[in-house]
């Protein structure tokens, strides 16, 4: 039984191991996948938001640009207006965070309404932690008619250095750089809960493919514990049905040896026996000559002999482990004609090379079961047994011109069909397989025993 359960066994891995490729290689393709949009999702939303916070810095710079243009009007002096100017810089915060600051063209700071000691500074040459000079990029930027810088500065609500974006242009005529900005770290949280919620959704995404994996393990378990219980059950009632067959054959073997040694072999001894106590009386008395009687009882005793030896020859054939199947089956053949008047031709053609015995003893049964078939249902006056050697096999057809039969009628009745299914069992066992032909006038058995498998192989 090691071996069923071990096929079962790798065809469970093999139904198995091919569905847990795929899952997990679909799970690694949806998760890189998901891992990929996720990327693209949180760059084209940083990219938007950079966008949005660019055009917004565009915008405040033009409302203060605006808001100090109509000083130019005013029949003022200089410094009168760059002092009005500067307080409506200073006046025009927005948010915590927001607000505008000018610079003199030499880097020093004019306005900065969240951090005034600045003041009056010259900040030219200031880097921020990143070592990027501020002031001289922001210069830069605005003398190119208007443009953005990223850096860091501390951020007024924190008092924290913060990622800040700039945008910073000239105010004519006095060539001053004014500008405004956006601290960063707004948007970086803004990021941070896209990609967890990203990552929540990827996670939960592994979760119900895992979950289906373990369905469809279950599953696959499910149906094949199923379908192997079914298969033990069935397995178990053909074990029933071949060991009451097995008895049955067996008790049916007893009782036609029985009858056999009752009505032939018993009535012959006995018979002798009373031809020799007859014989002895006529020694004892002297009343005649027991000469007629002892013949007779010898002949009598020949004919027993003859009759055991037959019986013998029907469990064992000593010619089939003496001379080979070949002699065997015409042996067969002759003794059938010669007890049925059933004519038997054996036609043998597979050589003078040994066979191995399970084989020859195996196709000499199913060649005595068909001809006892012959005898018994047939009624066929002629037979013929055919054995040949071909591309590794044996092939016994066995054939009669007896009245037929239909292997359906004989499948569907348990208590016909017996010497069939003890044929084909023999056969399958030893790797081989038996076809049935038959109609009116015609039946043909083909037994074909391959000569390379081992006892047990199942047949191909």
């Amino acid at each position: 039984m090691e071996a069923p359960v071990r096929l079962k066994n790798k065809l469970f891995l093999l139904t198995v191991l091919p569905l847990l490729v795929v899952i997990t290689a679909v799970g690694l393709i949806v998760f890189i996948q998901a891992e990929r949009l996720a990327a693209q999702q949180a760059a084209a939303i940083e990219e938007s938001q950079l966008a949005a916070g660019q055009k917004e810095l565009h915008h405040y710079v033009h409302l203060a640009s605006t808001a100090i243009r109509y000083l130019n009007t005013l029949d003022l002096p200089e410094e009168t207006l760059q002092q009005r100017a500067r307080a409506i810089l200073k006046s025009m915060n927005y948010g915590d965070d927001g607000y505008f600051f000018v610079y003199a063209p030499d880097g020093t700071n004019l306005v900065h309404p969240r951090q005034q000691e600045l003041e009056g500074r010259n900040l030219w040459n200031m880097r921020d932690p990143q070592g990027v000079p501020v002031i001289q990029e922001l210069t830069a930027a605005a003398r190119a008619g208007g443009g953005y810088v990223r850096y860091q500065w501390r951020k007024p609500s924190t008092s924290q250095g913060t990622d800040k974006l700039g945008y910073a242009t000239l105010v004519e005529p006095w060539g001053w750089m004014m500008g405004t900005g956006i601290y960063l770290d707004d948007m970086e949280r803004t990021m941070q809960r896209v990609r967890q919620e990203t990552s929540a959704n990827i996670r939960a995404t592994m979760g119900w493919l895992a979950l289906v994996a373990v369905l469809a393990v279950l599953l696959v378990f499910a149906a094949g514990l199923a379908l192997n219980i079914s298969e033990n059950r069935l397995a178990d009632k053909k074990l029933r049905t071949l060991a009451q067959r097995i008895v049955s054959a067996q008790e049916e073997e007893r009782a036609r040896l029985s009858r056999e040694l009752h009505d032939g072999i018993s009535q012959d001894l006995v018979s002798i026996k009373y031809q020799f106590e007859l014989a002895q009386h006529k020694l004892d008395t002297g009343s005649a000559a027991p000469e007629q009687e002892l013949r007779q009882g010898i002949g009598r005793l020949s004919a027993a002999i003859a009759e055991i030896r037959r019986i013998s020859h029907d469990l064992r054939p000593t010619l089939l482990d003496d001379l080979g199947l070949p002699s065997a089956l015409v042996q067969l053949a002759t003794d059938f004609s010669r007890h049925t008047g059933i004519q038997v031709l054996a036609d043998v053609q597979i050589g003078a090379e040994p066979l191995p015995a399970d084989a020859a003893l195996a196709l000499f049964r199913v060649a005595q079961e068909g001809l006892t078939n012959i005898q018994r249902h047939s009624q066929a006056s002629e037979a013929w047994i055919h054995l040949s050697r071909e591309a590794g096999q044996l092939i016994l057809c066995l054939s009669d011109n007896g009245q037929g039969f239909r292997e359906e009628d004989t499948a569907r009745d348990p208590k016909r069909g017996i010497g069939l299914r003890n044929m084909r069992e023999r056969l399958e066992y030893l790797g081989g397989s038996l076809t049935v032909e038959s109609s009116p006038g015609e039946t043909r058995l083909t037994a074909t025993l391959p000569l390379n498998r081992q006892p047990g192989a199942l047949p191909s």
